[in-house]
């Protein structure tokens, strides 16, 4: 395919039309395939990597974010962004103030509307697994000092016995 017109973007990522041809006009969100360039008659054609960002966009503009902060974080993202990392590598968190993406290495958390700030971030699913090995492994350390012991015990009650 040579890529999406503009109505087939619209049903794919639930879009207006209205939405398109504005994102396009201010810069948001422009098809990197065929833009109009102004001139009536001349479709938009969006490729499949467009019709993610579109998804994105309207994603976080349902979710409370405006317009200027929304340009703002996606500006910051193109702008920094591994020409080898694939859009679906990228998770954006949102707390209805601000845009922050996961840096790849999944530990850092950056606050695109501020410039790449770093933020502080809790992965509770890592910690949960840390807690859950480490009382695993102090269970292993449990059970281990425990049968020695009772290998001890029976080691000096046998001697005891003259066994």
């Amino acid at each position: 395919m040579d890529g999406f017109t503009a109505q087939q973007a619209c049903k794919l990522t639930g879009c207006t039309a209205h939405q398109l041809r504005y994102w396009d006009r201010v810069n948001l969100v422009t098809p990197s395939i065929q833009q109009t360039g102004g001139r009536p008659g001349r479709r938009r054609l969006y490729s499949f990597r467009d019709l993610v960002a579109l998804r994105v966009v309207r994603s976080l503009l349902d979710n409370g974010m405006s317009v200027q902060r929304v340009r703002r974080a996606w500006d910051y993202l193109r702008r920094t962004a591994d020409m080898d990392t694939h859009l679906s590598e990228v998770t954006l968190v949102t707390d209805g103030q601000s845009i922050f993406r996961i840096a790849a290495d999944e530990e850092q958390l950056v606050d695109a509307l501020r410039e790449g700030q770093l933020a502080f971030f809790v992965a509770i699913d890592q910690i949960t697994r840390e807690v859950e090995e480490d009382i695993t492994r102090f269970e292993l350390d449990r059970e281990h000092f425990l049968a020695m012991l009772r290998r001890t015990e029976e080691d000096v009650l046998s001697e005891a016995s003259g066994g």
